[in-house]
């Protein structure tokens, strides 16, 4: 895997524009080396040639105006001095007229002799000509020589003057090679400075071009994983990276807004088929309470319709009594179908609330009201202060259910204790909450069936009667109701009886 990496750090963009400045860099200063060794010497006596005949030039026009004899020989010291030349001026009869350096005119006075025919045998055992560069232009020839006794070349220029007389310019020529070796060792010390230099300026530069490069590649590979929480830093220049850049961000924008509304366009799809998911069991679940609730009381209604039919008893008295039965047993299917459905809608979530603030206190003396009869005829007390209004913020309707339903569970289940049979219901405030409570005196409910009261059709005293018996569908409808407000709720075992709470909004 390491392997595999390091293949992939030499081939970034980064390395490959490091290592191409490095080559460049080296590639120049190879070609500058070779330039010394194939050209700097032919430039060099070029150069050199060039001044020797500039030389002649100037020393042609001393002779060709009227100038005093004194101030040509000042002149032709300074452009000997000036220039390092040795200068030796013989008029139309090889007589002396001027030379530079009386003591030092060994090479041109050899040459003289060459010249003149004289120890030709000499000057060829003591000197030799390069004839790579012989240069001829009108009167002048410039040719390299070299000194074999001392191992020294020069340029030796040869000319006539215009005045007839015989001019001859003679300088030194440095050893080249060495001048080559000098200069391509600075070549190479300024080589690698400049390879230091340039990797440096390389790594800066290639840093500063690549760095946006894997920005875009480092967000191309989020956008490929559908991640869109980066973006490309634009910046106020014009050019290819950041054009892309920008691209690639409204790319991403457009793409990241395309998968959003896909992505709640299947929410929206997943919620249709759970919902039809909940419908279907909704009508499931309701057909098979409808089923089994239904049972008795249509075989009551039935044995006492075929009793009326068979005139099994002929009296007045008992036929209105079957009639009766009938039509009350009627009435409780009703009134079954009805909380079934109503419970089916709380439970599925399909009842919405009308959720207004009105005066609990008002409407829980109109529930006590209303059942006492039932309370009087069970000889049951009933404590709650009503002195003060509370008002709270929820749907009156379905509060009206609750309170209901634990009323009336509680007159079912209320018992003597210490020879009386009691209700209390309590208000309690809780921070932004209030806490309604009902307690009746009477036995404890077992701990096993504490979670299962809540359930539809569970009764807790399966020895009570239909007379006696709800639907048992009373407390399931408080704990859907209670769900759908997100309010706690529940039962509590307390000393001598049973207390049921639910808390509000207030």
């Amino acid at each position: 895997m390491n392997k595999v990496k390091d293949k992939d750090k030499f081939k970034s963009v980064r390395v490959k524009l490091f290592f191409s400045f490095c080559i460049a860099v080296t590639i120049i200063i190879l070609f500058l080396i070779i330039i010394n060794n194939v050209v700097l010497e032919t430039v060099y006596l070029y150069a050199k040639s060039k001044k020797v005949e500039t030389a002649y030039e100037k020393i042609n026009s001393f002779y060709t105006e009227t100038v005093k004899i004194e101030n040509i020989e000042q002149d032709l010291n300074k452009i000997s001095m000036k220039n390092d030349f040795d200068i030796l001026i013989l008029d139309n009869k090889n007589e002396l007229l001027y030379t530079s350096n009386k003591n030092s005119s060994y090479t041109i006075n050899k040459f003289n002799k060459s010249i003149n025919d004289n120890d030709k045998t000499e000057f060829k055992e003591e000197f030799s000509q390069d004839s790579k560069y012989v240069y001829k232009k009108d009167k002048i020839t410039i040719k390299k020589i070299l000194d074999k006794k001392n191992n020294i070349n020069y340029i030796f220029l040869s000319s006539k003057l215009d005045n007839g007389n015989s001019l001859y310019v003679c300088t030194q020529v440095e050893s080249i090679k060495e001048s080559v070796k000098i200069s391509n060792n600075l070549l190479i010390l300024i080589g690698g400075i400049s390879m230091i230099v340039t990797g440096i300026i390389a790594s800066f530069m290639s840093k500063k071009f690549t760095n946006p490069i894997l920005q875009l590649n480092d967000i191309a590979k989020n956008m490929s994983d559908l991640k869109f929480d980066k973006r490309y830093q634009e910046k106020n220049i014009n050019d290819e990276v950041n054009n892309l850049g920008k691209s690639i961000n409204i790319m991403a924008d457009k793409l990241e807004s395309t998968i959003r509304e896909l992505k709640n366009t299947n929410i929206e799809l997943e919620k249709d088929i759970e919902e039809k998911s909940k419908i279907d069991e909704m009508r499931k679940q309701f057909i098979s309470d409808v089923s089994h609730e239904l049972k008795t009381p249509i075989a009551l209604i039935q044995g006492y319709a075929e009793g009326l039919i068979e005139n099994v008893n002929t009296d007045e008295k008992s036929r209105k009594f079957y009639a009766e039965v009938i039509l009350d047993e009627t009435n409780k299917m009703d009134t079954l179908v009805k909380q079934l459905l109503e419970l089916s809608k709380l439970e599925y979530g399909k009842r919405k609330f009308n959720n207004v603030k009105f005066n609990v206190v008002e409407l829980i003396n109109e529930i006590i009201r209303k059942c006492n009869v039932i309370l009087k005829e069970n000889k049951i007390n009933v404590e709650f202060d009503k002195s003060k209004n509370v008002y709270v913020k929820a749907d009156e309707f379905y509060i009206d259910q609750v309170i209901t339903n634990y009323f009336t569970n509680a007159i079912k289940n209320a018992k003597e204790v210490d020879g009386n049979k009691v209700i209390k219901i309590a208000m309690e405030k809780r921070k932004d909450k209030l806490r309604i409570s009902v307690f009746n005196t009477g036995e404890n409910i077992k701990e096993d069936d504490i979670n299962r009261i809540w359930k539809r059709f569970y009764k807790v005293d399966t020895s009570r009667n239909r007379e006696q018996g709800g639907t048992g569908i009373g407390l399931a409808l408080v704990k859907a109701i209670m769900n759908n407000y997100k309010n706690d709720f529940g039962v509590i075992n307390k000393k001598n009886g049973v207390e049921f709470y639910f808390e509000l909004d207030k």
